[in-house]
């Protein structure tokens, strides 16, 4: 008979569905265990997410339950998920096209959490064929979409460009994530899950496996779940979403989730500007000289009226 309680020192909790959480002490299928949770949690509002690392008992019956929850060194609302370090922000070139204003709400929200963030463009076989560092098409989007790209490097984040079809940047990325515990997030249809069987051949077959192992269908991305990828990283599979609000971040702190905003924030005459209208704003002189980029100066203008909104409404 196995130990009443047995504490595991790697993540353990990889799965969340339809209110059990799914346990193992190395990410094996099949070592895994079907836990509840102890009421206790839901009295004290709290929640086990994907990620976190616990303390289960097994009883005789092999059921699990989750009696404690050790501490988090990061926490993500949505998707909701603990203890990552890196976030994989997935948007696709076309089909549906990418939704820079989502993106950048996107990346409030890891900046805010402290995260490293990556962002991958999918499906770069619709407008570039071959290689991603080939010329590609001349049309008018494409050509903007390779601008937009280099604005985001420009401030800081490494991208890249991907085709899960053709294997085009999936071994740069796979390398990128190796020793990570990353998270895919990003609007649903941009081929999150294609992404991930490039990343780890054969995952879908073996997620079917335990699919059929847990009585459940065959694998479409109804909730989070953590991945090995092989080399010592691990992602994370989400569900796709289009919304996400500001209920944790307050108007003052949101131009620190600008990376760029931060070399000139602190120049600017007044203490506290929110670079909307203020005289002596060195914010809005960058925008201004074509240091900041117009389309993300306005977006933050556009998350501080949601933040302002939701605060006179609540």
């Amino acid at each position: 008979r196995p130990p009443r309680s047995t504490l595991f020192p790697y993540t353990t909790l990889f799965r969340s569905l339809s209110g059990y959480y799914y346990v193992s002490p190395l990410l094996r299928p099949e070592e895994t265990v079907q836990c509840k949770a102890r009421g206790v949690f839901k009295k004290r509002g709290i929640s086990p997410l994907v990620g976190d690392k616990v303390i289960y008992e097994l009883s005789e019956t092999g059921e699990g339950v989750v009696r404690e929850i050790l501490p988090r060194t990061s926490e993500l609302v949505r998707p909701p998920i603990a203890n990552v370090d890196t976030v994989l922000l997935v948007f696709s070139v076309a089909e549906p096209p990418p939704n820079f204003a989502l993106l950048d709400k996107f990346l409030v929200h890891t900046e805010n959490a402290g995260l490293r963030t990556i962002l991958c463009f999918t499906k770069s076989d619709l407008y570039w064929p071959g290689d991603e560092s080939a010329p590609g098409k001349t049309e008018p989007e494409a050509e903007q979409l390779k601008t937009q790209m280099r604005m985001y490097e420009r401030i800081g984040y490494e991208v890249y460009l991907t085709s899960a079809k053709i294997g085009t940047g999936i071994g740069r990325l796979k390398e990128a994530l190796a020793g990570k515990i990353a998270v895919l997030a990003g609007q649903s249809g941009v081929g999150k899950s294609s992404l991930i069987n490039a990343l780890v051949p054969g995952i879908q077959l073996e997620t079917n496996q335990i699919s059929h192992k847990l009585g459940r269908g065959k694998h479409t991305t109804r909730h989070v779940e953590l991945i090995p990828l092989g080399n010592g990283g691990v992602v994370a599979d989400t569900p796709g979403f289009s919304q996400l609000d500001f209920h944790h971040i307050e108007k003052e702190k949101l131009g620190g989730c600008f990376m760029e905003f931060r070399e000139y924030a602190p120049l600017c005459k007044f203490r506290g500007c929110l670079h909307r209208q203020e005289p002596g704003c060195q914010v809005i002189a960058a925008v201004r000289e074509g240091r900041i980029a117009e389309s993300r100066y306005e977006h933050y203008l556009q998350f501080l009226a949601e933040i302002e909104d939701k605060k006179w409404r609540y």
